[in-house]
């Protein structure tokens, strides 16, 4: 167990590696050249480097320290273990890729590409359980003792971060600096969930025992029955619900409709999958819902 343990620290120690290292990168290979303000510390720091023309590095350090200190007494040790090494390390690989080449001067393709850095470099830290600190510690003191959402306090704290952008840099730099902000985003729900698109399919028809075989031996899709009651006729059945690739979607639902063409199918979005099971056997042996998978 201890070595199982182990282990999965080494990992977590190296998703943050590889991911402050990463935004190191980006923040001086793209995002201080083209003045893009995408909230966080980050966007504090380009705005007091372009003021004062202070080493990036040094301010991160000047905020971090702080609050790391703030967190250990408002947040409880455990927080602050895993703030600690992220918010040491990312300024250190601030400081030592400072020379690499800058990437681009073009504002749009800045907003992209730093976006697209950044998202997969914070993706990789939060992979890792931790976090850069800044305001995302403040953010967790708001959400802890103010009972603020941790999405609304990360945006309040990064609005008000952007909106003094805007007494630095033109309207241009700000509004780029949204694009970018969006595309981080966007990129770190990519890191965190995964690039292979996943459906929940609910399926309501009278022929659910035909379908969720048909499921099973010819789609090769685990399944779980859902006991239902219609509320207009009260008439008792049973619901399939399965979790499909994006790209299988169109076939199984044909296969569908070939059994049934009157069959009720749901298609969402789903977040997150794991296991071969997808993580719902415990929950449906709870409850008494068959589960079906091979």
């Amino acid at each position: 167990m201890n070595k199982v343990k182990n282990t999965q620290r080494l990992k977590e120690l190296l998703y943050v590696t590889i991911g402050a290292l990463l935004l190191g990168i980006s923040i001086n290979s793209i995002l201080l050249q083209n003045k893009i303000v995408a909230g966080g510390a980050n966007g504090v720091s380009i705005i007091l480097n372009n003021l004062f023309e202070w080493n990036v590095a040094i301010i991160l350090y000047s905020i971090n320290i702080p609050l790391l200190i703030i967190c250990y007494f408002l947040l409880g040790k455990e927080v602050f273990l895993k703030t600690v090494y992220g918010s040491m390390i990312y300024p250190f690989f601030v400081g030592i890729t400072a020379s690499v080449p800058i990437l681009t001067n073009n504002l749009l393709l800045g907003a992209i590409y730093g976006g697209v850095t950044t998202g997969v470099g914070l993706g990789l830290v939060f992979w890792g359980n931790a976090s850069t600190g800044g305001t995302a510690i403040l953010a967790q003191i708001l959400n802890k003792y103010f009972h603020i959402s941790l999405g609304l306090a990360i945006f309040i704290l990064d609005s008000v971060i952007i909106m003094t952008a805007m007494l630095v840099f033109n309207t241009n730099l700000v509004l780029y600096s949204l694009i970018c902000l969006f595309i981080i985003g966007r990129v770190i729900d990519m890191v965190q969930v995964g690039f292979i698109r996943s459906k929940t399919i609910l399926i309501i028809s009278e022929k659910y025992m035909v379908i969720n075989e048909m499921l099973i031996r010819d789609q090769n899709k685990g399944t779980t029955l859902i006991p239902m009651q219609g509320g207009y006729a009260n008439n008792k059945s049973k619901m399939i619900m399965a979790v499909i690739y994006d790209k299988d979607f169109h076939k199984i639902k044909e296969s569908i409709l070939d059994i049934d063409e009157m069959a009720f199918i749901v298609a969402l979005n789903a977040s997150e999958v794991s296991g071969r099971g997808f993580s719902l056997k415990k929950i449906t042996e709870n409850y008494g819902v068959e589960s079906n998978s091979i």
